[in-house]
């Protein structure tokens, strides 16, 4: 595709939080006689909107993507010949400051970035007449500019709006625009030109309050010494009471103002997660990387002007709570704020109910979370941090895979970890990233999101494409973790198991030289089977050879084989190393009777990070122990997920907490803990998706008919059909009922003391526990 290659922008001067410089509106008129089409290729740095003859045609929130436009420069293409007429066509532009400005990512060196600068545009428009023939009008200095009513704009500290400043009828064709200015040629930027492929983002619900109350916004604020400046506003309303609007469910998205408000009125808008003990809206676990008042804040000033209607641009919130300042109490109504509930636009493919309401609120909350914290690629939060980190996305992809069409996504973001890869192979903790996140924050944990993606969007949707593009980063990546390996073959070299119960972030008892060597042992395999397939063959041997480098490491220094147990003696080094397969099939029982044991030692809770959650409720339904990994997720008592419930949140925190510290919360809307829900589809329901490694299209169906639940049913959208299972118990009985197309291979084994029941259709099924799978109605009784 012929991208237009020359970027303008209305201004030299970039917006900071010490000076804010407006976004910047520009518009260009094109007169066309008869034509068959007209196509529009734009891209904006960092964020655009779109308007043809008036009408806004952007394609979703935050436009056309979030990368470093050092590496990939992202442009949206869009067929206007509807909007288009013979005569006078006026295309505007408004542009937000994104990536390629992030004054609110200083903690994560964004604002040192090579590429900051003012936000500009690339614009081309192709007209096609009736006799097939194409004009291209490439964007140059006839494009006119002038500032905006938004006097200041970013990803993470919120949008600021004066309406009084608002240019009437600047998107008319016979519009006078003499006094604008020209725009100016921008310096390009260094990175690939490429049609954005990402689902975009988009509003899916409209969300009212729930409740609107009076409290006191919590003073409790300490702001991180990097982000203290003097800013042009300082509305010190800590301390003070506002309206809260309670939105029932701690999400993401943006708002809707509409107020009647008198010429000149302010209204500003804090957000919070949650409401502390002393009843105050509280954002004390997500402001501190910002100046006060400048975190997910927004802010008003009214036109004067009946039913004012406000959506803020380039930014995004995440919260429950909006804490409002400025209103009069008759200007308060059900109306006045409403959340626009947005994340990219991700299907459903997959998942899960059953007779527990604890499961179904962890499954909710889980997909809450997952889809908050999925704004192009998964975020780590949605409010605090908003960063691509590679870790969370490794351990979620899974799951993510599992229950949304999530992988045109993943594979754009695929394409800027790739770019985002040093000449050596590291890569950073953070994708994109100016820079930050290879000295700290990253490690094989990590990294394993660069297989991972690729591996689970094979092994689940038997797409190779991702593999095939990052095939030469993989195989870069493998040499650089060979080169870091120790003596003793063994690699100890980013973060660890983080976030243990009760212990410090980056303080767990898993020692690092075994988990980053398990997962560089994972990443090997994966790497192999993924150029096995890809027939890359001296490749796959490398990746091949490392991986039983690494298992040898580990057995050889890491394992004591007396008892099975990994030096250590902790739940997550014990859990990976079967999970993993460290172990030898004929190893494996005795070691997870050593699993047991430490499970036990904890009164049947767990006590792991984020690494071991990945894996550990897994290998226990491998044991039989389903049970108790039911028990351990639903319990109410801490550590355990069931706990979350009874502290009122409504999507996954990222940390387990005791209830006597809710009150110093860390993010309250985190994904990388809610690998719950595939363990809930694959081992309580049973769609076990290609457990052999060879078929997408092969399932192994094992239901597992645990004590407490009376019935559990779940789907999955797999790439032959929607393959379906339902279980319905009643002491030591079960009817097990199974939808799938006929293109699905694989089996149905029951679990241990259960076979199935003889009657007129199966026969052959009497005292057998497992058949080969086909769609239908089985009985099944416990010895």
């Amino acid at each position: 595709m012929d991208f237009p290659q020359i970027f303008y922008k209305a201004t030299d001067e970039f917006n900071t939080y010490e000076k804010h410089v407006n976004a910047p509106l520009i518009r260009k008129v094109y007169e066309t006689g008869d034509f068959e089409k007209a196509e529009i290729l734009v891209s904006g740095l960092g964020f655009y909107d779109l308007f043809v003859n008036g009408k806004k045609i952007t394609k979703g929130l935050l436009a056309p993507y979030i990368s470093n436009p050092d590496d990939i420069v992202c442009f949206d293409s869009y067929d206007v010949t509807d909007l288009f007429i013979n005569g006078k066509n006026t295309v505007g532009l408004i542009l937000g400051n994104g990536m390629q400005n992030a004054p609110g990512g200083r903690i994560w060196d964004f604002d040192s970035a090579s590429f900051r600068n003012a936000p500009c545009f690339a614009f081309s428009l192709t007209v096609t007449d009736k006799n097939g023939e194409k004009t291209v009008y490439e964007a140059d200095t006839s494009f006119k500019c002038k500032p905006s009513a938004i006097l200041f704009d970013d990803i993470r500290s919120g949008c600021f709006y004066d309406a009084n400043l608002e240019t009437d009828g600047w998107l008319e064709a016979d519009f006078d625009d003499s006094d604008w200015a020209p725009v100016k040629k921008a310096e390009n930027p260094r990175g690939e030109r490429r049609l954005c492929e990402a689902d975009p983002i988009v509003i899916t619900e409209e969300i009212k309050p729930v409740k609107i109350f009076d409290a006191v916004y919590c003073e409790d604020f300490h702001c991180n010494g990097r982000m203290v400046f003097d800013t042009p506003f300082k509305f010190d309303f800590r301390g003070k009471t506002g309206k809260v609007f309670d939105f029932g469910i701690n999400t993401a998205g943006i708002f809707r103002l509409k107020i009647n408000g008198r010429k000149g009125q302010k209204i500003y808008i804090a957000t919070c997660e949650y409401i502390n003990s002393k009843g105050e809206p509280a954002n004390n676990n997500i402001a501190n990387f910002y100046p006060a008042d400048y975190c997910q804040a927004m802010y008003y000033v009214c036109r004067g002007e009946k039913d004012e209607i406000f959506e803020p641009s380039f930014s995004y919130y995440g919260c429950r709570y909006a804490v409002v300042f400025g209103l009069d109490e008759e200007q308060i109504t059900e109306e006045t704020l409403v959340m626009l509930r947005a994340n990219s636009d991700l299907r459903e493919r997959g998942n899960f109910e059953c007779s527990d309401p604890v499961m179904n609120a962890l499954r909710d909350m889980s997909r809450v979370s997952d889809l908050a914290n999925f704004y192009y690629f998964p975020t780590d939060c949605p409010h605090r941090e908003k960063n691509g980190w590679t870790g969370d996305a490794a351990v979620s992809c899974e799951r993510v895979v599992l229950t949304l069409t999530a992988e045109k996504s993943y594979r754009e973001w695929l394409r800027n970890i790739c770019k985002a890869q040093r000449i050596d192979g590291a890569l950073p903790g953070i994708i994109p990233t100016g820079g930050w996140g290879f000295r700290w924050g990253n490690g094989p944990a990590w990294d394993n999101v660069l297989t991972e993606l690729c591996w689970q969007i094979y092994r689940l949707r038997g797409d190779l494409t991702p593999a095939r593009e990052c095939s030469e980063s993989i195989l870069r990546y493998l040499s650089y973790i060979s080169q870091k390996r120790r003596p003793d073959g063994l690699i100890a070299i980013g973060l660890g198991d983080w976030l243990q119960p009760m212990k410090g972030a980056g303080d767990p008892t898993a020692p690092l030289e075994f988990t980053d060597s398990v997962i560089s042992m994972y990443i090997c395999r994966k790497a192999a089977a993924l150029f096995k397939a890809l027939g890359l063959e001296s490749h796959y041997v490398f990746a091949a050879g490392l991986c039983d480098s690494f298992r040898t490491a580990i057995r050889e220094n890491l394992v004591d084989f007396a008892t099975m147990t990994v030096k250590c003696r902790c739940q997550t080094a014990q859990a990976c190393a079967i999970y993993y397969g460290v172990f030898d099939d004929c190893e494996k029982p005795q070691a997870g009777r050593v699993l047991l044991d430490l499970v036990h030692e904890k009164g049947d809770h767990f006590d792991c990070g984020m690494i071991g959650m990945r894996v550990i409720f897994h290998v226990l339904s491998d044991l039989g122990e389903g049970a108790l990994a039911y028990k351990m997720i639903t319990r109410k008592d801490y550590p355990s997920y069931g706990c979350f419930i009874d502290y009122g949140y409504t999507a996954l925190p990222e940390d387990f907490r005791p209830e006597n510290e809710i009150d110093f919360p860390a993010s309250l809307n985190h994904h990388f803990f809610g690998d719950i829900v595939s363990w809930f589809i694959q081992r309580v329901a049973g769609i076990r998706v290609n457990p052999k490694n060879r078929d997408c299209n092969e399932f192994e169906i094992t239901p597992d008919f645990i004590e407490s639940l009376s019935f559990a049913k779940a789907y999955y959208d797999a790439p032959c059909g929607t393959v379906k299972v339902e279980w319905n118990k009643e002491g030591d009985k079960a009817v097990l009922k199974i939808e799938c197309p006929e293109e699905a291979k694989g089996a149905i084994r029951l679990p241990l003391g259960w076979t199935f029941v003889i009657d007129e259709t199966q026969r052959a099924l009497h005292g057998s526990a497992y058949t080969v799978l086909k769609a239908g109605e089985y009985r099944a009784e416990r010895k």
